[in-house]
């Protein structure tokens, strides 16, 4: 996939700037089988970080109230948008008719047997599947990865593979890290869908992109 919005204005910048992760990074040239995946956080973190969007830097969202934290690298991929087209394939899989994109980039979770140490950081990564999560009437997808070449995770290639207590963990997280007490939850998985299906979610999504933000990549392939 090409990605005219670094061409040339933003290629020239990164040379003295640092691209934002959303727009200035490129999804991967043999997306959607490897994408880059941008990292927001790592399993050791006791505080949430996220990017903010407007300026590209990490920053602290909210500290970690309980004792779960996130079993897997987690982020997400540049250049998508959670918009209406993954809204429409999450309502046509769903048989819901109320669904919308939640207007962020699709979050994504990375296995490795590696303990990496802080995020902000960008890695090539294999989509193996992805969990159909909706987060009241907002389509919230989690894509499923395993870092490229791991020496463990890499003799995987669909989520059905992987060992039931490592999705497990990962739905566990999902389900409860936005739980307040006395407040009804939020989120809900649907489907545990295989890595076929996560290609399509990522197509959308850098569809979706696309479509949202055509206008940006309008002004800059002019400059």
């Amino acid at each position: 996939m090409g990605n005219k919005i670094n061409d040339p204005i933003v290629r020239l910048m990164g040379l003295r700037y640092k691209s934002h992760p959303w727009h200035g990074l490129d999804i991967g040239v043999d997306f959607p089988t490897v994408v880059t995946a941008f990292i927001e956080m790592v399993p050791t973190d006791t505080v949430k970080y996220e990017l903010d969007k407007v300026s590209g830097y990490i920053k602290i969202d909210r500290p970690q109230k309980y004792s779960n934290v996130v079993p897997a690298l987690y982020g997400f991929l540049p250049q998508t948008y959670c918009g209406g087209l993954v809204a429409e394939y999450c309502m046509a899989q769903t048989g819901r008719t109320d669904i919308h994109g939640d207007g962020d980039p699709l979050d994504i979770c990375v296995l490795t047997e590696k303990t990496i140490s802080h995020g902000d950081i960008i890695a090539d990564v294999r989509p193996l599947g992805g969990f159909r999560m909706l987060d009241r009437d907002e389509a919230d997808d989690k894509i499923i990865a395993v870092l490229k070449h791991d020496a463990t995770y890499s003799i995987y290639n669909d989520i059905s593979e992987l060992p039931h207590i490592v999705v497990d963990r990962l739905k566990h997280y999902f389900l409860t890290y936005k739980d307040l007490p006395g407040e009804e939850r939020r989120t809900e998985i649907t489907h545990v869908y295989n890595k076929e299906e996560a290609y399509e979610v990522i197509r959308r999504s850098a569809e979706d992109y696309k479509n949202h933000f055509q206008s940006l990549e309008d002004i800059l392939s002019r400059v």
